[in-house]
């Protein structure tokens, strides 16, 4: 009796944009290794484009599969957590010495552990929130201040030590406990109003105008969001528990 042998087969579309992610990383890579540094950054930037897209297309083709799923992880990890690192080493991390590559790598670390615990929960992890800042955006800060001083020739001693501190912070800030709305339960599909369209535009343009800037900026603001949030959460805890011991005392 004759058995028909299990055929391996992959999706060519999705994974298409996966491969196009991984490519622009490792041309981050060789352009770092050649002192190029904008295109470097610029190249990142391409890769979190097209591997924002791969997972869309996956869904909306019902072409979702476990080897993509893997394939893009492995992806990420280049993208996200190797092709920063090296970028800000490159850059100017190399000017501390020992320290500046410990820097560097324990932001790749921070990036690994942030995508393995990613895949770990994401069966049971609340899709509204993420666990920690997202390794997209992270990359997309430090990649985005790297472009920044390149293109405003800025590399002085204080340029040196923040990029450090922003490195570790990122880093920290990635495998944290702290939430951050993941917008994953907006509603593109349904109706929204003028000012959300408008608001949209403006912020097209904005990028587009002073994209290094605009990029960074927007990054900043988020990552702040989460501890900020974290803050306003405890302290309204607090006042709470505070007036219920006052009733309780009262009573």
């Amino acid at each position: 009796m004759k058995h028909k042998s299990a055929r391996f087969g992959i999706y060519l579309l999705p994974n298409l944009f996966t491969t196009a992610s991984l490519f622009a990383a490792f041309y981050s890579l060789v352009a770092s290794m050649k002192m190029q540094y904008e295109a470097a950054a610029i190249a990142i930037f391409i890769g979190i484009i097209t591997d924002g897209l791969d997972g869309r297309i996956a869904r909306l083709t019902n072409t979702e599969t476990n080897f993509g799923a893997e394939y893009d992880s492995l992806s990420d990890m280049v993208t996200f957590g190797i092709a920063p690192a090296l970028l800000m080493y490159g850059w100017i991390l190399h000017q501390l010495g020992k320290v500046g590559w410990l820097i560097a790598f324990v932001y790749c670390a921070a990036v690994a552990l942030r995508l393995a615990r990613f895949n770990t929960q994401l069966e049971t992890a609340d899709k509204r929130y993420f666990q920690g800042l997202s390794s997209t955006l992270g990359a997309a800060n430090v990649t985005a201040f790297v472009w920044l001083c390149q293109l405003n020739d800025w590399s002085n001693g204080f340029v040196k030590i923040f990029a450090a501190c922003l490195a570790v912070c990122v880093a920290v800030l990635m495998v944290s406990n702290i939430r951050y709305h993941s917008f994953k339960k907006l509603d593109f599909k349904g109706k929204v109003p003028f000012l959300y369209v408008l608001i949209s535009v403006l912020s097209f343009a904005a990028i587009a105008s002073d994209p290094s800037s605009v990029i960074w900026i927007i990054t900043v603001v988020y990552a702040i969001s989460g501890p900020f949030q974290t803050l306003m959460t405890v302290h309204r805890v607090r006042k709470q528990r505070r007036l219920l011991k006052q009733r309780k005392r009262r009573q």
